[in-house]
């Protein structure tokens, strides 16, 4: 009651100016009858007003004090610290665990070794204001790098891409065998190591150039948010989801394991990340050709060429193997049984593991998800519990390739596919004042209008309306393409998903200085940020949970997919490929019709009173339509990625790939798979459309 007391007055009254931009005759919130958006405003506000900022801080402050690297003692005892919290709560919890193929460094050199040879610096250095900085740093490596030696001369590859390969083929500068050193940013960093690998390099340095994350961008920590000269950005280069020893199935104690040199995604090349006060040591002599364009010349104060000559290095990487490379990982699973549909469930999480004390990326995320524990718990002790159950987990080894979640969405699969409603991830969800979000287009119409009801942390007013900038435009939303926890349930699934928070300037990303002093002093300095991440998902969370008939939007998803087609029609002309998109077309008019209709009927059963049997049976009808939208062999080339509406892009990792089976097809410069894939998608949208209608035909309103 204490803390209720402490925060509850002035965030109520927050609340008041929030909810007074919908005005008392507002209608009811998305899938709710009148007399449940009532109910349901209520409780939001009392979630809101049981979200603490000082047991934000305090949890976000233990969980930074050191850094918690997957498979090592510290993030095993995070593991043990959020459990006992959940269970002090009274929620029912407890630790998953599987065994993982996660190869820790063992030791890392790079010395420059013409001209003037020397020992070059791999390690990020202590701070004295730093106090996360002092202890043990976890080594700045790449996850699954290759293991050995290369020594060689260096070229300059620009950020790595495939179209940065392109241009040094046409200028006769070959990389094979050579180590290539490329700069962070506009790609995946497992994408840069494979071109590397398939372009013939021995080796490959990355790291974090000052005009992209450093100086240029502001000043550099302590004394500002931005890169220090060496500070790195670790990472794992594995390409695909999940533990690679396990490749289709999950990664238990028994599991059988696929030997090393059969893994898949992993490099055989090694690889190491650097901070650019190193990078700089290469690059400052390098001669050879010029800068096929300006646009490769980064912030280090001098001119960039590409080499080669006549700098040379020598790179070293050994990390564990065979049985040594196997750690124990923990998830935990935090459990709050539903009321009404407890069969139904809404899934929140953030992953746990970080590379450094991870103060943003992602201890921001658990407590958030540790935040929403707290309230959702003491409001169900208080008599409002939840009518859907809600599953709180904390992911293990996110940071080596989304392992800890995949392995548990593979093991739990059956199950998640029948009863998930939706998954809400929180990951780095509070570095800045700027919120944004990005979700499977069911859930964009709920996001936006459960902001209307979140207050603005940074100051009057909801959440919505800085958002939007208060101009009356509709804030956007983007897609899920891959990259964090939501695509075991999405990619893989086809379960609706959402992740939500707040950004903003920095540079300290998967480095050792991604601290508690670094949030304190520059991120979110009195944790509004924090409160305002939790307040916004847990409010989501809780229209999920409560919904008389849950809240999908499809007439969103259908106008997104009619875009979608329409953009594939420059690709087939440019081509010159008779591919007739009209079916795809009519498959999304008759997706958009349904769900227009649905809405009709949804609104008007639940404006009459309804009737929760027929509520039930129209959600298990819901649960389906998305799943709908999948196709269990998955993509070409890629199995697992099983969503046919968005995936990461194979070739940027980060990027999201709209219509992706059709647009790798594309790519592939395949016409007679093109209109195989066409046919295929507009079967499933078809398929989508109907169980819409099967949706709205146990609905009961007056006909």
């Amino acid at each position: 009651m204490k803390v209720f007391l402490r925060v509850g007055l002035p965030v109520a009254l927050g609340l008041v100016s929030a909810g007074a931009l919908r005005g008392q005759g507002a209608a009811p919130y998305l899938g709710y009858t009148a007399p449940g958006g009532e109910r349901q405003r209520l409780t939001e506000a009392r979630l809101h007003g049981l979200i603490d900022t000082a047991l934000l801080r305090e949890w976000s402050r233990t969980l930074s004090a050191e850094p918690h690297v997957a498979g090592t003692p510290r993030q095993r005892w995070t593991a043990w610290f959020v459990d006992s919290l959940a269970r002090s709560w009274g929620l029912e919890s407890r630790i998953d665990s599987f065994l993982l193929y996660l190869p820790h460094p063992v030791s890392l050199a790079l010395e420059r070794t013409a001209p003037d040879p020397a020992d070059l610096i791999v390690t990020e250095p202590a701070l004295p204001v730093d106090p996360a900085t002092r202890g043990a740093v976890f080594p700045a490596f790449n996850a699954f790098t290759g293991r050995g030696e290369a020594h060689g001369e260096i070229v300059y590859v620009n950020y790595g891409l495939i179209e940065d390969y392109a241009l040094l083929d046409s200028l006769g500068v070959p990389v094979e065998g050579r180590i290539a050193v490329a700069r962070y940013g506009r790609s995946y960093r497992g994408i840069k190591a494979r071109e590397a690998e398939r372009h013939g390099a021995a080796g490959l340095l990355m790291y974090s150039d000052p005009d992209d994350d450093g100086y240029v961008r502001g000043d550099v920590y302590p004394e500002g948010p931005f890169r220090p000269e060496y500070g790195v950005q670790r990472g794992s280069i594995k390409n695909g989801s999940g533990d690679a020893s396990t490749p289709a199935w999950p990664s238990t104690f028994d599991a059988r394991r696929v030997p090393e040199a059969e893994m898949d995604g992993i490099a055989r090349i090694p690889v190491l990340p650097v901070g650019y006060g190193t990078a700089a040591e290469l690059l400052r002599d390098l001669r050879g050709a010029d800068l096929p364009d300006q646009a490769w010349q980064g912030g280090l104060p001098f001119r960039y060429h590409v080499g080669p000559g006549p700098v040379t290095a020598r790179l070293r990487v050994e990390t564990e193997a065979e049985a040594d490379a196997y750690h124990p990982a923990y998830n935990t699973v935090a459990i709050l049984p539903g009321a009404v549909y407890p069969d139904e469930w809404v899934v929140v999480g953030g992953h746990r593991d970080a590379w450094g004390p991870g103060a943003i990326d992602n201890v921001s995320g658990t407590v958030s998800v540790l935040a929403m524990a707290h309230a959702l718990a003491r409001a169900a002790a208080q008599g409002a519990r939840p009518a859907r159950t809600v599953v709180f987990a904390t992911w293990d080894a996110e940071e080596w390739g989304l392992i800890g979640s995949v392995e548990w969405v593979e093991q739990h699969a059956a199950t998640l596919s029948a009863r998930v409603v939706a998954y809400v991830n929180q990951d780095a969800v509070a570095s800045g004042p700027a919120f944004g979000a990005s979700a499977t287009g069911a859930l964009k119409r709920v996001i936006r209008e459960t902001t209307h009801d979140v207050p603005n942390p940074f100051g009057e007013g909801s959440l919505y309306a800085t958002w939007s900038g208060r101009g009356g435009n509709e804030p956007s939303i983007g897609d899920l393409g891959g990259g964090s926890d939501f695509a075991g349930f999405y990619n893989h699934l086809g379960i609706p998903a959402a992740n939500l928070g707040f950004g903003g300037a920095g540079g300290v990303y998967h480095s050792a200085y991604d601290s508690y002093r670094w949030m304190s002093e520059f991120g979110d300095p009195a944790y509004r940020a924090h409160a305002g991440a939790a307040r916004a998902a847990g409010t989501l969370v809780a229209r999920l949970a409560n919904a008389m008939v849950i809240p999908y939007d499809y007439v969103g998803t259908a106008d997104e997919l009619a875009g979608f087609i329409e953009d594939l029609e420059p690709s087939l002309l440019e081509r010159g490929w008779a591919v007739d998109l009209a079916p795809l077309r009519r498959a999304a008019e008759a997706l958009r019709g349904s769900a227009v209709a649905f809405g009709v009927v949804r609104d008007a059963a639940l404006a009459s009173g309804g009737d929760p049997a027929a509520w039930r049976a129209a959600n298990q009808a819901l649960l389906q339509v998305e799943r709908r939208l999948t196709r269990p062999a998955g993509l070409v080339g890629r199995p697992w990625m099983r969503s046919v509406l968005f995936a990461s892009d194979r070739d940027n990792g980060y990027g999201t790939m709209a219509l992706p089976a059709i647009g790798e097809a594309i790519r592939d410069a395949d016409p007679e798979r093109t209109r195989a894939e066409v046919a295929d998608l507009a079967t499933r949208i078809a398929a989508a459309a109907a169980t819409l209608d099967d949706a709205a035909r146990v609905l009961p309103v007056a006909r």
